[in-house]
């Protein structure tokens, strides 16, 4: 040991080396190897004498010059050449330390074939061939320690030999574990080169280590040896740490490696491995530009591609070794694709060399029936998706239908392997979120490509579904199961991963990406715009500028194109007419022709039936696509196959000949010299046709032969024979190779729809993969199909379409959706129904839930509905007796669904909470109670465990049989039916109750926390979700409450809690709620189901309460809202109980909350003053004992609030005062009016804008003139609710509610009229006061209108005092609104006419006592305006006086020619009168007119002493104006008294009346007297008393005239007048009834006279000549009274005799 220890000297690779060369000294044969030993120990010589501290960079051995390395090595390479194990292995185990500890050094490749270390290189390669199994493993080190060393770069075919090396001890390996290291060796050799290209470094690289295990995924599981797999990772894991601890290289060598690149022509070994796949400078173009080990990586790369396209040869098709080094190959491809970097997907050579010899290498072996290779077919393939899907295209919507959906679409006779091999890639896909977003988006939304995630996604329904019924499979069961499970697995994954994904993008609040989409352009730099025929159907590839709207734009037009693609499958013509008119296609022959020659999907037959017609536009088409074809140059035979790969010949001989007929003209056309004319080429090419059709079908049994073919076809070139040579090379060639369309070599699995197939050569890809081929031979036919797919690939790389798209808009899945759901749901509910599995069932629900997630938040409601609906029907919870398992988990995901997805569930939470209903009624019938038990009582939890414990056997005794509600849940129903059964004809079975006692069991999973979950976690939903949680949960309440055999009021329970949890919400989304909960409790609370209806008035009751408990803001109507239901229940509910309790509710509320309560008042009230006029006297009572506290204890609380609450509380008193009961309640609601009067006088009312707003609009309403209010008073606003009331209490029915009204309003006015403004006085006279009269008004008109009208004095005694006012109530009102006048006069003086109108028709009323109470009230209303009036308020009440005294006349005259019908029939005094002689209607009549007339005269008169006193109180300063209307006055009614009095027939009827009634007669005479002489008092007085008024409206003119008509009337009396008109023969004394008159006028006789007296000499002087006459005939009249001479006497003496003298 210490001998060898010295050995090599002092550097440090002589002390790697010596002990080496030292053993290779002691096991050489001496004799043989001879030169070796010497060579040994001449080196070892030297080592003794070089220095330690040498450095040359250019040298390969550390330490060491170049001269002194190549020494050094060189007897190891004779040690190798030896081929002695003995000497090889220390020789190898040497060279493992110098690659591992870094001492070799330098650039291998070869170029330098003179290199030492090629040739070590080498020579190790070499011995690898020893079959010796430690040898091989000592080579394998060596190999990877070498590659893996950072100061040592192997390139380009030293690079490859080395590969080969390792390769071939693969192959050839004695052992197992040999094998397995040298597939572990070649991984990590990939591992390690293509992490330094990625890197572009040698040392500081950090490589991975290839896990062993992985590579034994696909192949070599069965050469596994037990612990093979422990012993190579460890020998991997030995040869990656071996150099760890060395020196890191020094720069300067790293330097010399990676300088100057040099593109090398590889020379490819000898091996045949790799003979003949690289031709000279073919990877110059591609590798050009890169750096030393991307070069050798591309070269690396390129080659394993070669090798894994070898096929072998016809001979030896079953050349196992082969096969092995193909599936080698592939493996290795793996690797390299698994762990490429950004790099490796990045940089153009590499993604050129996967397209040109990866993607090819995946072509040719598609065709290959080896399950492992099918295996890494599709694992690499997933990788490519994986990593490189955004430069790989086209290639990837080539692979998808020949690798994943041929497989994944057979189902009757799918191979196992290979469909768990594609549904495992699937697996993988699905569990990538952006890769099936990717795919859609590039595939399903390309107008050219194939919809590759629709069939996806229908293969995997077909799948899950299994093989139709009846069909033959070659599945076992256990095989078919499996699938099932797989394919709804993948489905349950492609729906989660859509969620992930939405979640993710949701989730991003800002996003690194720009907005809608990114696009990957393909590496042609050419593709940046999109072809001509495609530009308004394909959007631009600006980033920008794409977005998901775009993407549904291609989604829609590819959608209508298969449409029309379709159509022209059934109906040709139709189909084009369609494609023309939506514009897919234009309208000329040529782009037709177009379409049909480059469409995928289209028929061939069709094609071919559609151009052999003979309509204009199809004889056209047929025309331009013949024409489209260039046959220049082109065989015969080869441009009739040429044409017809497109299409199918029709059938039909005629449409044949005009195909042919063309095809002939258009090829000799382009070939004038190959006949003599176009005949020549019809003939031939039909002639052709049939040979094909011959020759090529089993139909046929006589075969033409070549002779038959020639003799044919002779004299067809004008008459001429054809070469007969050329005619039998047609003939040959034809039967041969029969001429047919690509599409007829597609194999039955392949004959669905593929947007590729026909465009680039699918269907002939398609049978290349068919699977129908015994080996593995690359036939001819099979070459040419992959070399014109591979220019396929590049001409669609140069495509603008190769754009890739990568969407994050979240509205793709929209689309994503549309296309899977269906498949989706009808998966997973088959499998859910017809699987009792509980595998498969779970997966069925989490797709359930993944679903029903992505549709909800997407708000596909359709799509979330089904899902939603399915699910609930598969609780099978309306069929509770064939329940399992599986629904009860199908509750749990509902449940779930619920919890988590609430926010998106909307109109689908309906089916959820009647699922949530019938679970607590089947858990109910589990706990041994009736629903009538437990209908509105909860139970406590120990009473349900006690029923719990006996409740099964409950349901059997007790004739649970009969129960209608037991049976109606063990019979079952439909999903949809809200009551199971109605009526049960028959009893249930015993059987069927066992099974449902059974099933109840599986209920207990399901607790009480779990519903109650679903309600409590409500208050997390958002704004939208709630109030639509909100909505079905009334839904099905009222479903439960709605049941006539079996209400409950589970959910409406669960409501009132809801309401509950939800209450804090903000008012926005409270008010959306509560107007949901609102109408739904208005609803039931009006149910015929009184205890459902008592329920849900305490459960709102209970809410209302909790309501209350939060304060409100002024000017916020929510309290009104919330407490709405309860005002329209009372109003419209028809039970007392009902009535009973809401009165009762709210009194508990607002007594309890009253503090708290703010817009509710206008609720409150609205309720009690409907329950003021309820039919129930507890009601009424109940009502107003609350309403009274209110307004006693708390009306601050009502004023404090806006001013309709507080008109609305009035308006309650008064609806109390109307109500039927009699009793105190309306006087002690009139007293509480007064007293909110003294309450509003007290002050301390808080106002605003609003109420005062608020109060002139209700002020207007309520005015009958429509008189304006705008200057209102805040303070005073809240009168208006008050007084208003009051005044149309006035016209109550009841006189003494009338009278209290007006009483108390009045004083009210009186007593705080002070703090009124003089515009709101304005407006209480318009709307309160003035329509307090309307009722006396409105009967006195009533009466002259009858009176005029003629009725009967019968009629106008027909208007009863329940509606107007009797004649005190009148004389009171009247008093009290003169003495308000008078009190307030300064500020109400505007309404004096108002008032004056009122008084004249109370005066002119008809009532008993009304005139004289009119006059007592006018004279009042004088005496209170003395002082006060204007001459212009004075003038207006003069001329109402003259206007009533006028209205008066008319209206008595109308009354009087009531009597006109009846006879005059004269009677002497004293005569009487039969009182048969009138009839009772004309007797009625007549004492009707005289009790009139005697009013008449009443009212005149006291007109007349109004008046009177009126002028006597100012007869001093009376404007002349005032005594003109006075004037007026008494000359009317003077002339009127008249006019009655003269009236001979009238009196006589009059007479005739009373003495038949006897009745006293009108005073007519007295009357008429009265009237003179106040008229003349009032002449008199105003000449006397205001002398210049006098003057101006010439009184004395008018006194004396008046003076004069007295005494023409006094004169009359006497008879004076007709006796001077006769010859006097002889004085006859005066009759009785002259008598009686003359006396009755002496009075105003002498009045008269006196007024003469009273005038002055020169006034009187000027009336003599008019009056002397008159006084000369009273001298000679007989006087009944002294007086009047007396009088007569005076005149003459003092007036007449001055005159005269």
């Amino acid at each position: 040991m210490s001998t060898s220890q010295t050995l090599g000297g002092a550097t440090r690779c002589g002390r790697v080396i010596g002990p080496s060369l030292d053993k290779i000294i002691k096991n050489a044969a001496w004799r043989k190897h001879t030169y070796l030993v010497s060579s040994c120990k001449s080196v070892l010589d030297k080592l003794e004498s070089l220095p330690d501290d040498f450095h040359d960079p250019s040298s390969v051995v550390a330490g060491l010059s170049s001269p002194d390395a190549d020494a050094v090595l060189q007897p190891f390479l004779f040690s190798l050449d030896t081929a002695y194990s003995k000497v090889v292995e220390p020789a190898l185990d040497c060279a493992f330390k110098l690659f591992s500890l870094s001492v070799i050094r330098g650039e291998i490749q070869s170029s330098k074939q003179d290199s030492v270390l090629f040739k070590l290189v080498n020579a190790v390669s070499k011995v690898g061939a020893m079959a010796e199994e430690p040898i091989q493993l000592a080579v394998l080190r060596v190999l990877l320690a070498a590659v893996r060393s950072p100061c040592v770069l192997i390139r380009g075919d030293c690079l490859l030999h080395v590969v080969k090396t390792c390769y071939n001890i693969y192959l050839g390996g004695l052992s197992g574990t040999t094998q397995i290291c040298a597939k572990s060796v070649l991984a990590q050799m990939m591992l390690v080169i293509f992490t330094r290209s990625e890197e572009d470094s040698l040392a500081d690289v950090a490589v991975k280590t290839v896990y062993v295990n992985e590579l034994l995924a696909f192949t070599d599981k069965s050469v596994n040896e037990g612990s093979s797999v422990y012993f190579c990772q460890g020998f991997v894991n030995e040869v990656m740490a071996a150099g760890q601890g060395s020196p890191p290289p020094p720069p300067d060598v790293i330097q010399i490696l990676l300088q100057n690149p040099e593109t090398e022509t590889v020379m490819t070994p000898d091996s045949p491995s790799f003979r003949g796949y690289e031709k000279n400078g073919e990877a110059d173009s591609l590798t050009g530009d890169m750096s030393k080990m991307r070069q050798d990586a591309f070269l690396l790369f390129k080659n394993l591609c070669k090798l894994s396209m070898r096929f072998s040869s016809q001979e030896k098709n079953d050349d196992q070794i082969m096969v092995r080094g193909k599936t080698l190959s592939l493996e290795l491809l793996k690797v390299i694709i698994d762990n490429g970097g950004p790099v490796w997907r990045s940089n153009e050579s590499f993604i050129s060399a996967v397209k040109q010899y990866l993607c090819l290498s995946l072509l040719k072996n598609s065709a290959v029936s080896i399950m492992s290779i099918f295996q890494l077919q599709c694992a690499i393939f997933m990788s490519l998706l994986s990593k490189l899907r955004s430069v790989l295209k086209a290639e990837i919507g080539i692979f998808f239908p020949m690798i994943v959906l041929r497989v994944l679409e057979n189902v009757l006779q799918p191979s196992f392997l290979q469909k768990m091999t594609v549904l495992n890639l699937l697996e993988k896909m699905s569990q990538d979120p952006q890769l099936i977003v990717d795919i859609f988006v590039n595939y399903d939304c390309d107008v050219d490509s194939s919809n590759i995630l629709e069939r996806i996604v229908n293969g995997l329904l077909k799948t899950a579904l299994g093989p139709p019924t009846g069909s033959s499979t070659t599945l076992s069961p256990a095989q078919d199961s499996t699938f099932r499970n797989e394919s709804v697995k993948i489905l349950v994954n492609v729906v989660k991963a859509m969620g992930s994904w939405m979640d993710q993008q949701l989730k991003m609040d800002e996003t690194v990406w720009p907005k809608g989409s990114q696009i990957y352009a393909s590496m042609d730099s050419n593709a940046s715009q999109i072809g001509e025929e495609d530009c308004d159907t394909q959007p631009d590839t600006n980033p920008e500028a794409y977005d998901a709207s775009m993407l549904e734009q291609r989604r829609a037009y590819k959608i209508e194109l298969q449409k029309g693609i379709s159509l022209f499958n059934r109906k040709p013509s139709k189909g084009i007419e369609f494609l023309i008119s939506s514009k897919k296609i234009g309208n000329s022959p040529e782009e037709v022709a177009s379409f049909l020659m480059k469409t995928a999907g289209l028929n061939g037959t069709v094609i071919g039936d559609y151009l052999g017609e003979r309509e204009e536009l199809p004889l056209k088409v047929m025309h331009a696509y013949v024409d489209s074809f260039n046959f220049q140059g082109k065989d015969f035979v080869e441009a009739i196959r040429f044409f017809l790969r497109g299409f199918r010949l029709p059938g039909e001989a005629q449409k044949i000949d005009r195909i042919m007929e063309k095809f002939a003209e258009h090829y000799w056309k382009c070939n004038p010299g190959s006949f003599t004319s176009a005949d020549t080429a019809y003939v031939l090419a039909y002639s052709v046709i049939m040979l094909n059709t011959d020759a090529h079908n089993n139909m046929v049994k006589d075969k033409m032969s070549k002779a038959d073919f020639v003799r044919n076809n002779r004299g067809i070139d004008d008459g001429k024979d054809l070469p007969e040579e050329y005619l039998g090379s047609l003939y040959d060639r034809v039967v041969k190779d029969e001429i047919k369309m690509n599409s007829d070599t597609l194999a039955p699995q392949s004959k669905q729809v593929n947007g590729l197939n026909k465009l680039l050569g699918l269907d002939s890809i398609l049978n290349l993969v068919s699977w129908m081929q015994p080996d593995e031979k690359a036939h001819g036919a099979n070459r040419v199909l992959i070399r014109d797919i591979q220019e396929q690939f590049q001409a669609k790389s140069e495509k603008s379409e190769s754009a890739y798209h990568s969407v994050t808009d979240v509205s793709i899945l929209r689309f994503i959706l549309e296309v899977s759901w269906g498949p989706m749901l009808a998966a997973f509910s088959v499998t859910l129904d017809q699987s009792d599995d509980r595998l498969a069932t779970s997966l069925c629900l989490q797709g359930f839930r993944y679903a029903v997630h992505v549709t909800a938040v997407m708000g596909m409601q359709t799509q979330r509905d089904a899902f939603v609906t399915s699910m609930a029907k598969f609780t099978n919870l309306h069929c509770a007796a064939d329940m399992k398992q599986k629904n009860i988990d199908a509750v749990k995901a509902i449940i779930t669904i619920a919890i988590e997805d609430g926010n998106h569930l909307q109109g689908s939470w309906e089916h959820i909470l009647t699922c949530l209903s019938r679970i607590e009624h089947l858990q109910l019938l589990g706990e041994g109670s009736s629903p009538a038990d437990t209908r509105y009582i909860p139970t406590t939890k120990a009473e349900v465990d006690e029923k719990k414990a006996l409740g099964f056997p409950h349901l059997k005794k007790r004739g649970a049989l009969q129960n209608p509600s037991v049976m109606a849940v063990v019979r079952g129903g439909s999903y949809d039916s809200t009551s199971l059964v109605k009526t049960v004809p028959k009893l249930v079975k015993p059987e069927q109750i066992k099974n449902f006692i059974a099933n109840l069991n599986l209920l207990d999973q399901i607790g009480n926390f779990e519903l109650n979950h679903v309600y409590a976690n409500s208050q997390r939903l958002n704004s939208e979700a709630i109030v639509a949680f909100v909505k079905a949960l009334c839904k099905v309440s009222m479903s439960e409450l709605q049941s006539p055999a079996d209400p409950r009021v589970f959910s409406l329970t669960k409501l009132v809690e809801t309401a509950h949890y939800n209450m804090n919400r903000i008012r926005l989304v409270w008010s959306r709620i509560w107007n949901v909960l609102s109408d739904f409790f208005v609803s039931v609370g009006l149910s015929e189901n009184l205890s459902v209806a008592i329920f849900v008035m305490d459960s709102l009751r209970q809410l209302s309460m909790k309501f209350l408990e939060r304060k409100e803001l002024a000017n916020y109507h929510f309290q009104h809202e919330f407490l709405r239901p309860f005002v329209v229940v009372m109003q419209n509910s028809s039970s007392a109980e009902i009535r009973e309790l809401i009165v009762r509710c709210v009194s508990q509320m607002v007594l309890s909350r009253v503090s708290n309560v703010q817009s509710g008042w206008k609720s409150v009230f609205t309720v009690f003053t409907t329950a003021a006029i309820d039919e129930r006297r507890n009601i009424v009572l109940l009502a107003f004992e609350t309403i009274e506290k209110i307004v006693r204890d708390h009306f601050h609380c009502i004023t404090e609030t806006e001013i309709s609450v507080y008109a609305d509380c009035i308006i309650c008193l008064i609806t109390f005062t109307n109500s039927k009961f009699e009793g105190d309640i309306g006087f002690n609601t009139i007293e509480f009016l007064r007293f909110c009067a003294v309450k509003l006088a007290e002050g301390g009312l808080f106002l605003n804008e609003k109420l005062k707003n608020d109060n002139i609009s209700a002020l207007k309403e309520d005015s009958s003139d429509g008189q304006s209010v705008t200057e209102l008073d805040e303070q005073v606003s809240y009168w208006v609710p008050l007084l208003s009331g009051l005044s149309k209490q006035a016209s109550d029915r009841r006189p003494a509610i009338r009278k209290r009204s007006i009483e108390v309003l009045f004083n009210i006015l009186m007593d705080h009229g002070h703090l009124f403004t003089r515009p709101f006085w304005a407006a209480i006279f318009s709307s309160i006061i003035l329509p307090v009269f309307n009722n006396m008004r409105s009967k006195t008109d009533m009466l002259f209108e009858e009176s005029s009208s003629g009725d009967s004095p019968s009629s106008a005694s027909l208007h009863t005092e329940e509606t107007t006012w009797d004649a005190e109530t009148s004389t009171l009102a009247l008093q009290l609104l003169v003495d308000l006048l008078a009190n307030f006069f300064s500020s109400v003086r505007s309404q004096l006419s108002s008032v004056v109108s009122i008084i004249l028709a109370f005066i002119k009323s008809p009532v008993q006592g009304s005139t004289g109470s009119g006059i007592s009230v006018l004279l009042r209303l004088a005496d209170g305006l003395a002082r006060s009036a204007s001459e212009d308020e004075w003038t207006e009440v003069f001329l109402a006086l003259k206007e009533a005294a006028s209205l008066t006349f008319a209206g008595f005259m109308k009354v009087l020619r009531t009597m006109d019908d009846i006879e005059d029939v004269e009677t002497s005094s004293g005569q009487s009168v039969d009182k048969d002689d009138l009839d009772d209607d004309n007797l009625h009549i007549m004492s009707y007119v005289v009790s009139r007339t005697k009013k008449h005269i009443d009212v005149l008169s006291q007109i007349v002493e109004v008046v009177s006193e009126l002028y006597r109180r100012n007869q001093y300063s009376l404007p002349a104006s005032h005594v003109d209307i006075l004037a007026d006055i008494f000359s009317c009614i003077a002339s009127h008294a008249q006019q009655l009095n003269t009236d001979t027939v009238l009196r006589r009827k009059f007479k005739r009346a009373c003495s038949v009634q006897n009745l006293t007669q009108p005073q007519l005479l007295n009357f008429e007297n009265e009237a003179n002489k106040s008229y003349m008092t009032f002449l008199q007085d105003m000449v006397t008393c205001n002398p210049d008024v006098s003057k101006e409206l010439e009184l004395e003119s008018r006194l004396v005239t008046e003076c004069s008509k007295v005494v023409k009337i006094y004169l009359n009396c006497t008879g004076q007048h007709q006796q001077q008109t006769k010859p006097i023969h002889w004085i006859l004394p005066m009759g009785f009834d002259r008598t009686e008159e003359a006396k009755a006028r002496t009075s105003l006789l002498v009045s008269s006279l006196e007024a003469l007296c009273s005038l002055e000499a020169e006034s009187l002087k000027r009336h003599v000549a008019s009056v002397f006459p008159l006084l000369v005939d009273l001298v000679k009249t007989e006087h009944c009274s002294p007086q009047v001479p007396y009088a007569l006497s005076n005149v003459l003496k003092s007036c007449i005799g001055p005159i005269l003298g």
